[in-house]
């Protein structure tokens, strides 16, 4: 795990066997007994975060492993093939994935997302066009949005 200073705080990323496993925002709490260690990997998602906070649109390459249920693994799938730039609602998702009345179901796979950004929940919206509920809260998700030219 290791900190890296972002324009939405300081966040922490860990990885394990040459994979990102978690990323966490500044309101979140960090494990306490994790050893801070700078590995290729975590410097490579670095530079790829930098990249995009520096308004690059490449998707992240950097590979992942986010620990779940299968269902919120294949929510994870979905949200990214979420384009930069553009959002998904909750019931979009859950068509996409054949569960049409999955909505709320879809919302809890997103909150328990473990690599936020990289895997691009801030991308999923209310059915009326609204932000919901983000675990780095919404100004970081607003930030995140108008970042990416969703909002103005």
């Amino acid at each position: 795990m290791y900190y890296y200073q972002t324009p939405v705080g300081k966040i922490g990323i860990a990885e394990e066997n040459g994979a990102i496993t978690n990323l966490w925002f500044p309101t979140d709490s960090l494990p306490v007994t994790a050893d801070l260690w700078e590995t290729p990997v975590l410097k490579r998602a670095a530079k790829q975060l930098t990249g995009y906070f520096a308004g690059g649109r490449h998707p992240f390459t950097v590979p992942l492993a986010p620990q779940g249920t299968a269902f919120m693994q294949s929510v994870w799938a979905e949200l990214r093939k979420i384009p930069y730039g553009e959002t998904r609602t909750y019931g979009e998702i859950a068509c996409a994935l054949g569960k049409p009345n999955g909505a709320r179901a879809v919302g809890m796979a997103n909150n328990k997302n473990p690599v936020p950004i990289l895997i691009p929940c801030h991308r999923v919206i209310g059915r009326n066009g609204k932000l919901t509920g983000y675990r780095g809260g919404l100004a970081v998700k607003e930030k995140l949005l108008t970042l990416e030219g969703v909002l103005r």
